[in-house]
């Protein structure tokens, strides 16, 4: 599978980004690129100190932000372990200058 170019991830972050109502969006990318390293669980444990939102639903935002932005890797260590989401060095910047606000106002 061929990845997407920068141009194409930028625009699906925008995109991403622009229906963003609550910030929290906003904020799972913000912790992600804190962390660099990331699982639900410990994404959910500091998302729900600000948020009222399940577990599935931060489920759900990283598995979009993994498969359909594609600014992480997933990967486990063994079939018992959690996935674990690393945040791509090649989108990272992109990912930083979306949260600043920098990107939708280009």
């Amino acid at each position: 599978m061929m990845k997407p170019s920068e141009p194409e991830i930028r625009k699906r972050l925008i995109r991403f980004l622009d229906q963003d109502q609550d910030g929290l969006r906003r904020f799972v990318i913000q912790q992600i690129l804190e962390a660099g390293e990331i699982t639900v669980a410990s994404l959910h444990c500091s998302v729900k100190e600000r948020f009222a939102v399940s577990r599935r639903v931060v489920a759900s935002l990283i598995g979009y932000i993994c498969s359909s932005l594609g600014l992480l890797r997933a990967h486990r260590s063994s079939y018992r372990s959690p996935i674990v989401y690393v945040l791509r060095e090649e989108y990272a910047e992109i990912a930083r200058y979306a949260v600043s606000g920098a990107l939708s106002k280009a």
